[in-house]
C-alpha cells in the first residue's frame, strides 16, 4: 500500500492466574500486532490499581528490553500499545498508553482510531482549565473518561457516559481501579476481540483483549468473540460482563474495509471474516474483471500477496515471487514524511531478475493511495528485465481523505485524483497498466450484510467530520 494509515494496536490482559506474567503476555500481543504501528509502543501494568509503565519511539523488540520487562514489575492486568504517528504527531510525547492520577485513583487508555470531535472536546476543557501534554485522541478520550468518573461511581458507568460524548472511531482498553474496561464506538470502526487463557489450577481464567484474533494466538488465547459495536466489556475479579447500552441493531455497522484489504494480518478474523479469504476473493475478481495476457502474477510483500495468489489461480497464470522485501524495514506507510516513504521503498523491495526477465508482468497490490510505492517499484521491474508491467489494486480507487484513523486528510495527496483515471496514472509511472477492484465488488469480501465503511472511494462519511485540521494546529502549539 501506498504510505498512509494511521493505524494502532492495542492488547490488554486480566490475570487470575499469579504464576501468568502479565507484562510478558502483552510484550508476546504487541509482536503481534507490530503490523498496526511501528512508530512507538507502551506497557502499563497494574499491581491492584496501581499502574507503572514504559513507552517510547522504536520497535517492540527495541523499546522493551529484558531489564525493561522487568522494571515494570508483577501485576495482574496490563495494558499495551502499538502506534504509527501522522506527520503532525509523530512526537515521543504522543505515545501511548495515556496515564492521568485523578481524585478517585488512575486510568490508563490504550486507543486505536480517530475521534473526530477531539478538537471541540479539548477546546471546551481547556477554557475549563485542563492542560494537554499531548496532541493525540487519547488523551482527549483519558480526560473524557476521567472528568465522568468524577461524577459517577464505576469507570463503566463513566466509559459509556464517555462514549455517548465521542464521536468518530474508537476500540480502546482502559484499566481503572482494579477493572479492566475495553469499549468499542457504535459503528464499530475499527475491530476488537476478547479471548481467554485457561489456568493450569484451580485459579481461572484470565482475559485478553486484543485488536485482532491473531494476537490471542501469541499469548495461547481462545478466541471467545468479538465486542460488538457499541458493546462495553468489563472484566474484573468477578469475571467478565457486558454492557450494551450503546449497542443499536437498527443501525448501519461501519468497520473500516481496510482491515480487510489491508491493515489485518491475513491469518486474523475480523467480525466473523478471515481476511485471508478477502483479499483471495478481491484477486479472483480482478482476474475475472480485468484479464491479462502475461506470463506471470506477483504480489507486492506483504499485504498484496494473498490477492496476487487468487488473480493467478483464478486467471491460470502461474504465481511466483517476484519481489523480496526486506524484513528490517517496517511499512513504508509508517514513515510521517514523504520523502522518507521513498526512502523506504529503495531499500524496502528488491525484484528477483531470474523471475522477472523476459517476462510479461502482472503486479498485484493491495491498494494505491499516493502512489510512493510505484513510482519507484515500476523502474526497478523494468530494470529487472520485465518486458511489460500490469498494475492491479486489490482496493477501488481511493478519492477523497479519512477522518477514522488514517493520515490521508489533503485530496490532492492522492494518486488518482492526481490523474483522474487509471490510465493517467499507468502513464505517470511508466506502467503498460493500471486496474482497480471495481467498488461495486466490496460486499464480495466480507461475510453477507455486514456493514463498511466506505468513505474513502465515495465521500459519504456515516459520522460528521472535523471542519478545520485541528492536530496539525495544536501541535504547532508545542
Amino acid at each position: 500500500m501506498s504510505s498512509l494509515h494511521e493505524e494502532c494496536g492495542v492488547f490488554g490482559v486480566y490475570s487470575n492466574d499469579e504464576s501468568l506474567d502479565v507484562a510478558a503476555a502483552v510484550h508476546y500481543g504487541l509482536f503481534a500486532l507490530q503490523h498496526r504501528g511501528q512508530e512507538s509502543c507502551g506497557i502499563y501494568v497494574s499491581d491492584r490499581g496501581v499502574p507503572t509503565g514504559y513507552k517510547a519511539r522504536g520497535l517492540v523488540g527495541d523499546v522493551f528490553t529484558r531489564d525493561v520487562l522487568a522494571g515494570l514489575g508483577r501485576g495482574n492486568m496490563a495494558v499495551g500499545h502499538v502506534r504509527y504517528g501522522t506527520a503532525a504527531s509523530n512526537r515521543a510525547r504522543n505515545a501511548q498508553p495515556v496515564h492521568v492520577n485523578h481524585s478517585n485513583g488512575s486510568l490508563v487508555v490504550a486507543h486505536n482510531g480517530n475521534i473526530t470531535n477531539a478538537g471541540e472536546l479539548r477546546r471546551r476543557y481547556e477554557m475549563e482549565g485542563c492542560i494537554f501534554h499531548t496532541t493525540s485522541d487519547t488523551e482527549v478520550i483519558a480526560y473524557t473518561v476521567t472528568r465522568e468518573r468524577l461524577k459517577c461511581g464505576s469507570i463503566e458507568e463513566a466509559a459509556a457516559r464517555a462514549m455517548a460524548q465521542l464521536e468518530g472511531a474508537f476500540s480502546m482498553v482502559m484499566i481503572s481501579s482494579q477493572k479492566i474496561v475495553a469499549c468499542r464506538d457504535p459503528l464499530g470502526f475499527r475491530p476488537l476481540c476478547i479471548g481467554t487463557i485457561d489456568a493450569a489450577g484451580a485459579a481461572g481464567v484470565s482475559f485478553v483483549v486484543a485488536s485482532e484474533s491473531c494476537a490471542l494466538e501469541a499469548v495461547d488465547a481462545k478466541f471467545l468473540r468479538d465486542i460488538e459495536p457499541g458493546e462495553i466489556a468489563i472484566i474484573d475479579r468477578d469475571g467478565l460482563r457486558f454492557d450494551t447500552r450503546h449497542c443499536d441493531d437498527q443501525k448501519d455497522k461501519r468497520l473500516c474495509v481496510f482491515e480487510y484489504i489491508y491493515f489485518a494480518r491475513p491469518d486474523s478474523v475480523i467480525d466473523g471474516h478471515a481476511a485471508h479469504v478477502s483479499r483471495e476473493t478481491a484477486g479472483q475478481i480482478l482476474a475475472q474483471e480485468y484479464p491479462v495476457e502475461a506470463d506471470v502474477v506477483i504480489g507486492v510483500p506483504d499485504s498484496g500477496l494473498d490477492a496476487a495468489i487468487g488473480y493467478a489461480r483464478q486467471s491460470g497464470i502461474p504465481y511466483a515471487i517476484g519481489l523480496i522485501k526486506n524484513k528490517y524495514i517496517g511499512r513504508t506507510f509508517i514513515q510521517p514524511v514523504q520523502s522518507d516513504r521513498s526512502d523506504s521503498v529503495r531499500i524496502k523491495l528488491n525484484p528477483v531478475a531470474a523471475v522477472l526477465r523476459g517476462k510479461r508482468v502482472i503486479v498485484v497490490e493491495d491498494s494505491i493511495v499516493r502512489g510512493t510505492t510505484f513510482d519507484r517499484l515500476v523502474p526497478l521491474l523494468r530494470e529487472a528485465g520485465a518486458t511489460e508491467v500490469h498494475i492491479m489494486s486489490a482496493s477501488p480507487p481511493y478519492k477523497f481523505p479519512c477522518y477514522y484513523g488514517t493520515d490521508v486528510k489533503a485530496w490532492e495527496s492522492l494518486l488518482f485524483n492526481q490523474h483522474g483515471s487509471a490510465e493517467g496514472i499507468a502513464k505517470a509511472i511508466g506502467a503498460d497498466s493500471v486496474s482497480y477492484l471495481p467498488f461495486e465488488a466490496l460486499p464480495k469480501l466480507v461475510r453477507p450484510g455486514q456493514g463498511v465503511c466506505t468513505s474513502c472511494f465515495t465521500g459519504e462519511y456515516p459520522v460528521r467530520i472535523p471542519t478545520e485540521p485541528v492536530k496539525s494546529r495544536f501541535e504547532e502549539r508545542l
